[in-house]
């Protein structure tokens, strides 16, 4: 079995998974509208990190004399933040490092501000990762647009099955610059106001940047209240470059695909963390997945509201406040919901309220037609 053993969440509601997941439950958000930002001319409703506080709490680690970029640094507190939590020697060979992200040091292109050109490759910032922690191993990057962060986790749980590695650190990260916010602004795709997931008046989406760590352990037996990782799926229905099938072919196939092993069953859950961008494609195509699935009735939330859409980090940073959430038997609301505005039958969540399953699914889709499913359970 694969179970978590470890987690980190570094975001504008802090900087640990439960400051994170406390203020989730209060019904905190650091979204707001941002006006100047990042030199472009229209405002954008987002949640931004407050990057003294993080430049501080980097300058607290082992410097390794190295020049690192914000995304870097991002990366290496959350992986080291989850690692302090354990017992793992992460220079061991026994130890993948997985780094998940859609843009990486992508503001580099607008400026390199004295770094190499070639700093901008993924590749070099997972090897920088590796390196600050004496991982002999090559590090991944899954870099699947919006799905990143849910693919590593699956390709860190198949790659500890064949290739013998005892523990896998995903860490999820990404930050926002001028051309990440203007991109989403070119497709009108984001809310001049706080999100409204599953709504009838949603507008788009809002933006957020964080990083998110969640260490697996491999075992024959698992400690009792551990999370494992029950069933995953990984499917692309090849609909269009930005755009979901609208019938959610994708995204079932993927819910199907994580039942298929049997070690989950759909009667025990507790409830489906979505994707929940509140965009008009997007919310009405999990609807129709989720209704395929025989899941409609099943509380259903969206986390967009409270940290806003966190690119490669989101699928990592949404599965560890479930496994939360999971654990303390609740299920949190989504916030910004009002009015049920998607085609098919769901159960939209919007209360904090008590949980009566022993697992959850997570969902997730991004351009490109990928779409991946993961459930976690208590066994």
């Amino acid at each position: 079995m694969i179970y978590k053993i470890s987690d980190n969440i570094i975001s504008p509601l802090g900087y640990s998974s439960e400051e994170n997941y406390e203020n989730m439950k209060k019904g905190l958000t650091k979204g707001a509208l941002h006006h100047n930002a990042f030199g472009l001319p229209e405002p954008f409703y987002g949640s931004l990190l407050n990057w003294d506080e993080v430049e501080s709490q980097f300058a607290q680690l082992p410097s390794k004399g190295i020049r690192y970029t914000r995304f870097e640094k991002l990366a290496i507190l959350s992986a080291h933040k989850a690692l302090e939590k354990t017992q793992i020697d992460p220079s061991s060979k026994e130890v993948l490092f997985v780094l998940s992200s859609t843009k990486g040091n992508i503001q580099l292109l607008e400026n390199l501000d004295g770094f190499d050109k070639n700093r901008i490759n993924m590749g070099v910032s997972a090897d920088l990762l590796g390196a600050y922690f004496g991982n002999p191993n090559p590090v991944m990057v899954i870099s699947n647009a919006c799905t990143s962060g849910v693919v590593a986790q699956i390709y860190a749980k198949e790659m500890m099955e064949a290739k013998g590695y005892n523990y896998a650190v995903v860490v999820g990260a990404d930050i926002l610059c001028k051309f990440v916010v203007s991109g989403f602004q070119s497709f009108k795709a984001l809310s001049p106001e706080q999100c409204k997931p599953f709504d009838l008046n949603r507008q788009g989406l809002n933006l957020g940047e964080g990083a998110a760590t969640i260490i697996l352990q491999k075992g024959d037996s698992v400690p009792s209240g551990a999370l494992s990782i029950l069933g995953t799926g990984n499917r692309n229905d090849a609909n269009h470059i930005s755009g979901p099938s609208r019938t959610g072919e994708g995204l079932f196939n993927a819910i199907t695909a994580a039942y298929a092993s049997g070690l989950a069953e759909k009667a025990s859950l507790s409830f489906i963390n979505a994707h929940g961008t509140a965009t008009p494609y997007n919310d009405d195509m999990e609807s129709w997945a989720i209704s395929r699935s025989g899941l409609e009735e099943v509380y259903t939330n969206s986390l967009k509201g409270f940290l806003g859409h966190t690119l490669g980090a989101a699928g990592v940073l949404e599965c560890v406040i479930s496994c939360h959430a999971l654990k303390e038997g609740i299920i949190l609301p989504t916030l910004g919901h009002e009015t049920k505005g998607v085609v098919k039958e769901m159960t939209v969540n919007t209360e904090l309220r008590k949980g009566n399953g022993t697992s959850f699914l997570k969902i997730i889709s991004g351009f490109g037609g990928s779409n991946a499913a993961i459930i976690y359970g208590i066994k």
